[in-house]
């Protein structure tokens, strides 16, 4: 049976973008796949599952060599299990950058769009079978659009995002406003995790000059709750950093409903990327960056030392 999965530290469109290409490779295409993920959904991910009935796929604890696999939401080998290139990887759908270190055995698909979300290239892949989608698979496409796309206030938002959002939206009886609020309490109420958890909740290794970092980003509607435990945050960075085999962390703290980001600078190195990056003057132990919302557009592709 194909193993569909996305990234570790799973988010809504890693956790929802499995189960709906399980789904049509099941009931469509009539070849048994099953959704697996890489790690514990983080909260507004477990929000989606519940809010939709859908079972949480198990975490994948081991993959054999030559174990039939598609790959979503990520190309990236750094963020997949060590024995990727072992298995068969038979299709890749994302719409990140291609980051290349993967190794196939044969010819594959592949996938890559630059829209906001990978449900959102599913919706298109699937096209007119959409209409015999289950309300459960819509409804997870559309929360992997909202939180993606962070309900269209993201940078990375296409008008085909948007459209397919509103067409599901639309076919659901959902108001968008109503749900992605829901997504977004359930996603900013993090009290129950630890810091080490947090920081390590939505994170992508990054090199930047001769330093490797763990690019955290926490989003939120609740800033302030998160910035309340920065001690905490800075303690435990030199223990998350070591664990994944980087110089530091970087913890960008994503205000959703004012479009900017705050970056802790918890020493000289993260400060230095931080003036370099974003051409500013940094004086205390945070700096607030205005418009500042997607990693993928905004973050990693400028960082520079």
């Amino acid at each position: 049976m194909i193993k569909v999965f996305g990234h570790f530290s799973p988010d809504t469109d890693s956790t929802g973008s499995p189960l709906i290409w399980a789904w049509y490779f099941s009931q469509i295409q009539q070849t048994p796949a099953e959704a697996v993920l890489l790690g514990t959904p983080n909260t507004e991910a477990a929000f989606v599952l519940r809010h939709w009935g859908v079972t949480q796929p198990e975490i994948l604890t081991d993959l054999p060599a030559g174990t039939p696999v598609v790959i979503v939401d990520t190309n990236n080998p750094a963020e997949l299990p060590d024995g990727i290139n072992d298995a068969d990887i038979q299709a890749i759908i994302d719409h990140h950058r291609l980051v290349g270190g993967l190794e196939t055995k044969g010819p594959i698909d592949i996938t890559i769009k630059p829209l906001a979300c990978t449900a959102t290239i599913m919706y298109e892949l699937i096209g007119n079978h959409m209409a015999q989608a289950p309300r459960e698979i819509k409804g997870l496409m559309l929360s992997c659009i909202l939180s993606d796309t962070l309900e269209f206030r993201s940078p990375t938002t296409t008008q085909t995002d948007r459209a397919v959002a509103h067409a599901l939206a639309d076919e659901l009886g959902v108001d968008l406003s109503d749900l992605a609020a829901q997504m977004f309490a359930a996603k900013s109420d993090v009290s129950a995790f630890s810091a080490a958890e947090l920081l390590m909740m939505d994170a992508k290794k990054c090199t930047v000059g001769d330093k490797t970092f763990r690019i955290s980003v926490l989003e939120t509607t609740s800033p302030a709750q998160i910035l309340s435990r920065k001690d905490e945050l800075v303690a435990a960075i030199p223990g998350v950093a070591a664990e994944d085999g980087a110089d530091d962390v970087m913890l960008f703290i994503v205000d959703i409903l004012n479009e900017e980001a705050t970056l802790v600078l918890q020493n000289d190195l993260v400060r230095q990327v931080a003036e370099a990056s974003f051409k500013l003057s940094a004086a205390g132990d945070t700096v607030t960056l205005p418009g500042v919302m997607s990693r993928k557009k905004q973050i990693i592709p400028v960082l520079s030392l």
